[in-house]
């Protein structure tokens, strides 16, 4: 590393083709990033679980892997996971107090994978309690703000992964997403995240202590990133069975469906019956809807096989809740395992719809949320809090809808970047498309990213 570069806002992507040119060592880049995060993230608070000495630690045994003329596709890199992953010897906790002490015994399959691709781990970004909320705070580790005003959140529940990335304190992260918490501190904080096609990525490692089962319905895990080159990187290692579905299946994603932007078949969705959205995030979604008519992609807003939308909103709550209320008290809402097992054929149904969709468009492109990045909000009654949303108040968690529209028939969805408010605000969209064409999504994504830009830096940072 030359002596006036500094690396911190560097892709994944380039910096591991640095350190195989022997460019750079992974301990510099390691003693970087811990020193950044040290100088930097006093207040902002995205790194809450440290583990810098077995980091230094690893990344001398990656240099010297390099010099033996080891090849892995994250040896050496220096990143961070977000805090409900399973890391061997340190702490996961859910953001809550009844696992302040639990200590992971073993890595989860997918930081084991990251692992074993050469990624050196620093530490573990910060989540809410029981990762449900879009604000990033919680009992044990406090708040997270959001680097482009730390006056507001950088979303949730993966907000502490696209913090640390927007201030340029690690180039790669690793969240989760079940109702937007992926996408929406992505778009909050002006990054990438990919939530991938259900089950693409094994969940056994990401649970709350004391559960080891390989995953929940609707839940996923993916990659965060500030280019979407970097979230196709990370996605090769991280995809895949494992266990005894290893036995039988192999994984074959299919390439993207266009390698220019002007072949792509376009359906914009900038409105929905049961969530407002913002003058804010509609504007610049229109405006790139035009400029991608400008360059000859075909663009609809409507389409006849869009499923009805309030519909689908209804079972992905009643599909939500199932999963969210496991371990609580019977309440009138728990349901029957009849009524799970209704919600899980109206799932087939709108999967199939969305299927049929998929033959007549190749991408969707949809808000993550109805609003920039919002100020914090300290209200304990989260079902009580409003947002305001064209001079309106509107219920907080009716944004839900929006996340929602991918999360529900099991689609892959990428976050990314496409503007900024008058005030300096990221602004961001999601990138919806057929199951198990996350290639597609992602590389629409860096297409957007080629052709009008991509991640900012915050201004300061």
């Amino acid at each position: 590393m030359t002596p006036d570069h500094d690396p911190s806002y560097d892709t994944a992507t380039d910096l591991t083709a640095d350190l195989v040119a022997r460019q750079v060592s992974s301990v510099e880049l390691t003693h970087a990033a811990i020193a950044r995060i040290e100088r930097l993230d006093g207040p902002i608070n995205a790194v809450v679980v440290r583990d810098f000495d077995r980091a230094l630690a690893d990344a001398k045994a990656a240099d010297a892997a390099i010099a033996r003329g080891e090849r892995l596709p994250l040896l050496g890199l220096p990143m961070t996971v977000k805090e409900a992953h399973n890391v061997a010897g340190l702490p996961t906790t859910w953001g809550s107090e009844a696992f302040g002490g639990w200590i992971a015994d073993a890595d989860s399959v997918a930081v084991a994978r990251l692992k074993a691709a050469g990624a050196v781990v620093l530490g573990k970004t910060n989540v809410p309690p029981f990762l449900s909320d879009w604000q990033s705070a919680n009992p044990i580790y406090g708040r997270t703000s959001n680097p482009w005003d730390l006056g507001r959140s950088p979303g949730g529940s993966s907000g502490g992964s696209a913090a640390a990335l927007a201030a340029g304190m690690v180039p790669l992260e690793f969240g989760s997403d079940i109702g937007g918490s992926i996408r929406i501190p992505s778009v909050f904080c002006g990054v990438y995240g990919h939530k991938p096609s259900f089950d693409l990525i094994p969940q056994r490692g990401h649970a709350p202590p004391g559960l080891d089962g390989d995953g929940v319905p609707l839940g996923v895990i993916g990659p965060m990133a500030r280019s979407a080159a970097d979230l196709e990187l990370a996605l090769s290692v991280l995809a895949g069975p494992t266990g005894d579905d290893a036995k039988g299946y192999r994984l074959d994603l299919p390439a993207p469906r266009h390698a220019r932007l002007a072949d792509y078949r376009v359906l914009v969705i900038d409105s929905h019956p049961l969530a407002a959205l913002d003058e804010s995030v509609a504007g610049p979604l229109r405006d790139l809807a035009r400029r991608l008519d400008d360059l000859g992609a075909e663009v609809a807003f409507e389409s006849e096989w869009l499923p009805d939308l309030a519909q689908v909103h209804g079972l992905y709550l009643g599909l939500l809740n199932t999963v969210m209320s496991r371990g609580a008290p019977p309440s009138p809402e728990t349901p029957s395992a009849h009524a799970y097992m209704d919600l899980l054929d109206g799932q087939v149904m709108v999967r199939r719809r969305w299927a049929a969709l998929f033959e007549r468009f190749d991408v969707v492109l949809a808000p993550a949320f109805g609003t920039v990045a919002f100020p914090h909000d300290a209200n304990p009654d989260m079902r009580g809090r409003m947002l305001t949303i064209n001079g309106a108040t509107t219920p907080y968690f009716g944004q839900l809808a929006w996340p929602g529209l991918a999360t529900f028939a099991n689609l892959p969805a990428t976050a990314a970047p496409i503007g900024q408010t008058r005030e300096g605000l990221p602004v961001g969209i999601q990138i919806i498309g057929g199951f198990l064409e996350d290639r597609t999504t992602i590389a629409f994504a860096g297409l957007l990213e080629r052709e009008f830009g991509g991640f900012r830096k915050p201004p300061g940072y």
